[in-house]
């Protein structure tokens, strides 16, 4: 064991043991960081734009080490007439809908986690496994997780996923961003692929200028609505639409911050039965032991 790893390990032991001997006294609260910085990155959809080429679903599969299959079998449009939502084999996925009677060509619409300025996941674990980075990305920390699998129930928009298929060590999964990719300076895969433009990563403030002066030189193209602007408090991808967004099938949230839902739920819950909070940091820190020493083990053989 090396003596970083060490140090790692008598810490989190450490951690456990004060959460153990806490058990009935006042719980100890997870303090994830969540900062919602003025220069933070997004990206603007314009839905008007997509062709539903499906390149983002193969390069997202592709960034993230996810069974991707070869580019060309993505121009197969069938996947595309069923609904379907992104999950742990698919981080993101396009849908299409009807633009209407007076077109017969679709309205392609790219589904992914909206990366909210106040994240209901972040509000919700009660581990602080999720954080909201400074570029804007809502990452989580599955070395943190315990899978108590609040966050999926936080989550107004319905995008992390279970690795309800395997038994032993499953995880939480949803578009993270690309944050090993942005922070070395690059685009978001998907953006990076995208053929015809639909994708527009920058500046949260400046794509929402962009957006608005698309909408003002084309008010016959698009709803006057910017989605993810205001919607719980502010998102960090954006979208442009020549539909309303209930068609489709975006839900109707206001916006008002998410976490404030979810807060109070578990305020209600747990305001005078401290155990289940202190007995998941305690679950929580044995998970973390045993995977940790089969990390070692692993090291140790190699």
């Amino acid at each position: 064991m090396s003596g970083k790893s060490r140090r790692d390990f008598l810490k989190k032991t450490a951690i456990i043991g004060a959460g153990v001997t806490g058990l009935s006294a006042s719980p100890a609260k997870a303090a994830p960081k969540n900062i919602l910085s003025a220069d933070r990155m997004g990206v603007l959809v314009d839905t008007t734009v997509c062709v539903g080429c499906r390149n983002c679903e193969w390069a997202c599969k592709d960034a993230h080490d996810l069974p991707a299959g070869e580019l060309f079998s993505y121009e197969d449009r069938k996947p595309m007439e069923f609904r379907r939502r992104p999950d742990h084999t698919a981080l993101t996925v396009v849908n299409e809908y009807s633009r209407g009677k007076n077109s017969n060509l679709p309205v392609d619409v790219k589904v992914q986690c909206m990366h909210c300025d106040q994240p209901a996941c972040v509000s919700a674990c009660i581990v602080g496994a999720f954080s909201k980075q400074e570029n804007g990305a809502v990452i989580w920390d599955t070395d943190m997780c315990i899978g108590c699998r609040y966050c999926l129930a936080a989550c107004p928009f319905q995008i992390p996923a279970f690795e309800y298929d395997k038994a032993l060590d499953p995880l939480i999964m949803k578009c993270d961003f690309c944050f090993d990719r942005t922070k070395n300076g690059k685009l978001p895969a998907c953006v990076a692929i995208c053929p015809v433009e639909a994708l527009t990563y920058g500046p949260r403030s400046e794509l929402i200028k962009v957006a608005r002066n698309r909408i003002k030189r084309n008010p016959d193209r698009y709803v006057d609505h910017i989605l993810g602007e205001h919607e719980v408090g502010g998102t960090s991808w954006l979208y442009l639409s020549s539909k309303e967004f209930k068609e489709l099938e975006f839900p109707d949230l206001g916006n008002n911050p998410a976490p404030g839902v979810s807060e109070s739920i578990q305020h209600g819950i747990f305001a005078y039965f401290v155990p289940p909070v202190s007995l998941y940091a305690l679950l929580g820190g044995i998970m973390w032991i045993a995977k940790r020493r089969k990390e070692l083990k692993e090291e140790e053989h190699v």
